[in-house]
């Protein structure tokens, strides 16, 4: 019989690395299409596109956007 191991979900998201939408989802108050259409106005960190289905973003930048959502600018 094969058991399947899972780690538990972390309560906090790492300062480093990236980070999935289904990694982060818990921790940004708002839907994902509304996230979406922020990342497109510029509002919200802007995300890597590492393959074709495979979209991440920067931990570092989702803390700068988590700490004040309100006056957070894209990095240009």
């Amino acid at each position: 019989m094969v058991s399947k191991v899972t780690s538990p979900k972390p309560g906090t998201l790492p300062h480093d690395g990236m980070s999935r939408w289904s990694q982060i989802k818990s921790f940004v108050p708002i839907s994902r299409e509304k996230f979406r259409q922020m990342v497109r106005d510029g509002q919200a960190p802007q995300p890597v596109k590492l393959g074709i289905r495979c979209t991440m973003w920067r931990n570092a930048e989702l803390h700068e956007f988590l700490n004040d959502p309100a006056s957070y600018e894209v990095a240009k």
